[in-house]
């Protein structure tokens, strides 16, 4: 039995990311019959990061700012602020309301906010910031959907077909088992199932596979257990999805080849190990968008540099986003 902390930022910020008309969708029917689905919608992240280095109100997770069309050829931004924390925080409702009129003031266009809490404070509910002196009122109401909330809907999250259902499953069963490896590990094999048995293409089923391996991370002899249970699953089904691009692996390969060096007393092995690694993912994720001009800039940086690429390579939504992590 053991106690762990789950980093839920990333995990949560690629589903959105990969999935953002079904997330709405799942959460919020209303709004997104109101969305114009067939024409493009655009992530607008790094204007975000504007507004919010201007606004440095608290603790930032994962926010998103989403340029999207209304039914009939209105357009508005969508600020989708996704707050993926183990306890509540007193500035929340205020960054909501300072990031919401600072969007409005830069953009002059309506301005949408709500927010996701996947704490484990049932009470906590901020729903709106605001004040008022002198007959004058400002301030804002913002939706929020509550994560723990679904534990009593578990039954329609098992009959939806929806990704975020999966993720929402996969999120609760991690805060659940955080203490229980055995229970932690029947989930993990239970949910990776499902991916199978629900019929989701071959993308999805590597996407929300993903998250599940993000979010419920396993001690290492549990983890091979839960290898073993995959390999099984996928040569019964004949869909060999997730052992084909076992990030895990990936992740072993990096660090057996730091072991070897480490043992040859070779300080370039270790970093030449490392950039055959790092370029083998972006070769897997990104194919020949990854020119070997990439690999020959990997070549000339240190090894702790290489190591936190690695993260970035496994993360990046785009080669782009890569290379803006470069040193």
């Amino acid at each position: 039995m053991s106690k762990r902390l789950t980093d839920y930022d990333n995990p949560w910020k690629e589903a959105l990311e990969r999935y953002f008309p079904e997330f709405m969708t799942f959460f919020l029917a209303d709004a997104a019959a109101d969305i114009d689905w067939r024409r493009k919608y655009e992530f607008l992240d790094k204007e975000l990061r504007q507004v919010t280095r201007e606004a440095e109100v608290g603790a930032r997770r994962v926010d998103h700012l989403v340029r999207v069309h209304r039914q009939g050829g209105q357009e508005t931004w969508v600020l989708v602020h996704v707050e993926v924390q183990g306890q509540p925080e007193p500035d929340f409702a205020e960054r909501m309301y300072v990031y919401n009129y600072r969007l409005y003031d830069r953009h002059h266009r309506q301005v949408v906010s709500l927010a996701v809490l996947a704490d484990e404070t049932a009470l906590w509910r901020p729903t709106g910031f605001g004040y008022a002196l002198w007959g004058c009122e400002v301030g804002i109401k913002f939706p929020v959907i509550k994560l723990l909330d679904y534990r009593a809907r578990w039954d329609e999250l098992e009959a939806s077909r929806n990704p975020f259902a999966v993720i929402v499953m996969a999120h609760l069963k991690s805060l659940e088992t955080r203490q229980n490896d055995d229970a932690r590990l029947a989930a993990k094999v239970w949910l990776t199932k499902r991916l199978y048995q629900r019929g989701y293409q071959r993308q999805d089923i590597i996407n929300l596979f993903r998250f599940i391996d993000w979010v419920i991370q396993l001690p290492e002899g549990l983890d091979e257990i839960f290898w073993r249970e995959v390999q099984a699953m996928e040569e019964a089904e004949q869909m060999p999805y997730i052992t084909s691009v076992e990030r895990i692996g990936i992740r072993k390969g990096l660090e057996q080849g730091m072991e070897q060096g480490m043992q040859q007393g070779m300080q370039q092995g270790m970093q030449r190990e490392a950039v055959r690694q790092l370029w083998r993912v972006l070769r897997h994720r990104f194919g020949d968008a990854a020119a070997p001009a990439v690999e020959s800039a990997l070549q000339s940086l240190p090894l702790a540099d290489l190591e936190n690429l690695m993260d970035v390579a496994l993360d990046a939504s785009s080669l782009d986003e890569f290379l803006q992590a470069l040193p």
